[in-house]
């Protein structure tokens, strides 16, 4: 399959003159995405938000079905959520950790996951480590066998992790997680829209992913699976009349799909954006976005290494779109500000969002530009350029 770049150029709704490479952020909606999205508000308003969503309930429903064709799992085994960090945290938090537990995760791991790991470690008396890294930067397969004992209680990684462009070898350490019977975590939000994902080959019991990033959907939505064999394992650290039946008056029951992760008040428009933006994906072919966003920010890291003040901060034998790097004598935050006045769109990563692996580096705040199959050669080009002129 081929991509008609233009077409899908001529699919945006942006700013006219402007070149956005904040993909990592927050990417830019297809046209049929934001009306999918307005369509369904203006029905709100016009006949109330219950009814609205009982017109549409056909079309909310098929959102489950496009994130399990998008991940290659069953539609009982998704749930809905507010954004990843939502869906991430219901799942982890509904582990029953021990003390003594050993969570096992990556050096270049997401801040906010993290934290969570540390507050189970304070509250529950579980130990946190770190796998070691490969000479190139993702997770050591090896350092990883020889830390199993019957202590771990899981293994929590990030797919792509917020700066470096690193991808991890997520396949590879769900293998070793299978082979000793180990709860696995993925964190898909950096890598959904741009790398092909299936929990089938990535053998994760659970794996969450926003809307906003490389999938162009809308804020405030995304989605969390969880493996059915897992599901009567896992009880949510907080219920309501969604996710629960109440039976008698001292008894409940947890809904038997992964909707007991979710809660009753949605945002229906969101919903929809996100499934709208998912098929758009699956029509182009994930494959063919992988690959030219591979391209590119191949391309983009060329450029930037011929600029003698530039340092790519991009590791990993494997790297994805995200571009990220730093210049001599200039601060991240005021590059950033001078390609913002030129219309040139991206942002920081500070160290504190990946702390281990920044302080492992001696990583600065970096610059941190995201490219996706809709950018052009010219674009990066024109980045560049306006980068040269920093000096």
């Amino acid at each position: 399959m081929s991509l008609n770049k233009q077409a899908i150029r001529d699919d945006l709704t942006s700013k006219p003159g402007y070149i956005h490479l904040d993909n990592a952020g927050a990417s830019l909606m297809p046209r049929c995405v934001l009306d999918t999205q307005v369509k369904h508000l203006q029905l709100e308003a016009s006949v109330g938000g219950y009814e609205a969503e009982r017109l549409e309930n056909q079309r909310i429903e098929a959102v489950y079905d496009s994130v399990a064709r998008l991940i290659n799992c069953h539609r009982n085994e998704v749930a809905i959520v507010e954004n990843a960090s939502v869906g991430w945290m219901m799942a982890f938090y509904s582990i029953p950790f021990e003390r003594g537990d050993r969570i096992l995760t990556a050096e270049a791991e997401y801040a906010s996951n993290y934290l969570a790991y540390l507050q189970v470690a304070r509250e529950r008396g579980v130990v946190v480590e770190t796998i070691p890294s490969t000479g190139s930067g993702e997770v050591c397969i090896e350092s990883l066998r020889a830390m199993i004992d019957d202590r771990v209680r899981l293994i929590s990684v990030t797919h792509v992790p917020t700066n470096g462009g690193l991808v991890n070898p997520v396949a590879a350490i769900g293998a070793v997680a299978r082979e000793h019977g180990i709860f696995y975590i993925v964190d898909a939000c950096q890598s959904a829209g741009q790398i092909d994902l299936d929990v089938d080959a990535i053998h994760c019991d659970v794996l969450t992913a926003t809307g906003r990033k490389f999938l162009r959907g809308p804020r405030g939505v995304g989605f969390l699976y969880v493996r059915s064999t897992v599901l009567d394992t896992l009880h949510p650290p907080m219920i309501d009349l969604f996710s629960a039946h109440w039976v008698a008056a001292d008894r409940y029951e947890l809904r038997a799909d992964a909707r007991r992760f979710e809660n009753w008040e949605n945002n229906y428009a969101a919903r929809l954006g996100l499934g709208r933006a998912i098929d758009y994906a699956l029509d182009i072919g994930i494959e063919v976005i992988e690959r030219e966003v591979t391209r590119l920010a191949a391309l983009l890291r060329d450029l930037l290494h011929a600029v003698p003040a530039v340092t790519v901060q991009d590791i990993g034998r494997h790297k994805c779109g995200i571009v990220t790097f730093s210049m001599a004598g200039i601060e991240a935050v005021e590059i950033e500000t001078y390609l913002r006045k030129n219309r040139i769109l991206v942002s920081v990563s500070s160290p504190a969002s990946t702390l281990i692996d920044a302080n492992r580096r001696q990583l600065p705040v970096l610059v941190r530009s995201g490219v996706h199959y809709f950018n052009t050669e010219a674009e990066l080009e024109a980045l560049v350029a306006t980068v040269k002129r920093c000096c």
